[in-house]
């Protein structure tokens, strides 16, 4: 076996249902508030990975749900999910409304193995996300900053309105303070209010300047969001030359 930290190694009972105490709750937008949890044995995770969560009613009921861990990885033993609320959803709406600090939730993971990045998977490393896509590619970006700020990474972020750029402050910061990382954010249903911002959908001139902002062509370029979100991002790697190969996905919805 490689010779990996601990809380990065892979774990044969991963896939068992544990319980973990949530530690700390913050609101990151008007629809989306971060959970941290603390499990009983957490074999820690990498970048890009996502865990499962069960909640189950008093009459035996039970909903599950799978969310991507936004904290980079390291040796603390505990990890943040970011829920956003859907008005009609099963899970979400417990976490926005009745959760509290304190709670024990049933989770299990952490799970996936493909959409992952490691310092040592190297770069340029190109992250494009539509609204809470960004979840995964957040851990990836602290895990970079962390491990490894030397490799140059750009970020294409697109969500409905700047109040919904998930993360917008340290991404901002980021942009400013990290000379290897670029963001390149977007709002499509209003004219943002702060410099930097940028108005419209994701298209070509947009992918264009991302890759133009890094030395080299990305090694691994990842993309998530919403499925059509996804589909149309592909399409415009792809047309801007970026290898089939190299490109990595992941999607949600229908």
């Amino acid at each position: 076996m490689p010779n990996v930290p601990p809380f990065v190694a892979p774990q044969p009972d991963r896939l068992l249902w544990q319980p973990a105490t949530i530690t700390a709750i913050t609101r990151a937008t008007p629809r989306v508030k971060i959970f941290t949890f603390r499990p009983a044995d957490w074999p820690g995770f990498t970048a890009g990975q996502h865990v499962d969560l069960r909640l189950t009613a008093p009459d035996g009921y039970q909903a599950e749900r799978s969310y991507s861990i936004a904290s980079a990885p390291d040796a603390t033993g505990t990890f943040d999910l970011a829920i956003d609320l859907i008005d009609d959803g099963e899970v979400s709406p417990f976490f926005h409304e009745v959760a509290e600090i304190g709670d024990t939730i049933e989770i299990r993971g952490p799970i996936g193995g493909h959409f992952v990045w490691r310092a040592e998977d190297g770069g340029p490393v190109l992250l494009i996300a539509g609204g809470s896509g960004l979840v995964p590619l957040m851990a990836m970006l602290r895990h970079r900053a962390e491990a490894a700020p030397d490799i140059p990474a750009a970020l294409i972020l697109s969500a409905r309105t700047e109040d919904e750029l998930i993360w917008r402050d340290e991404l901002l910061q980021r942009d400013r303070d990290e000379p290897h990382f670029h963001l390149f954010a977007t709002v499509t249903r209003e004219t943002p209010r702060t410099p930097g911002i940028r108005h419209g959908r994701i298209d070509a001139a947009l992918i264009e300047a991302a890759l133009a902002s890094l030395p080299a062509p990305p090694r691994t370029s990842f993309i998530c969001g919403a499925t059509p979100f996804v589909g149309a991002a592909a399409d415009l790697a792809l047309s801007a030359g970026l290898p089939f190969a190299s490109i990595k996905a992941e999607r949600y919805g229908g």
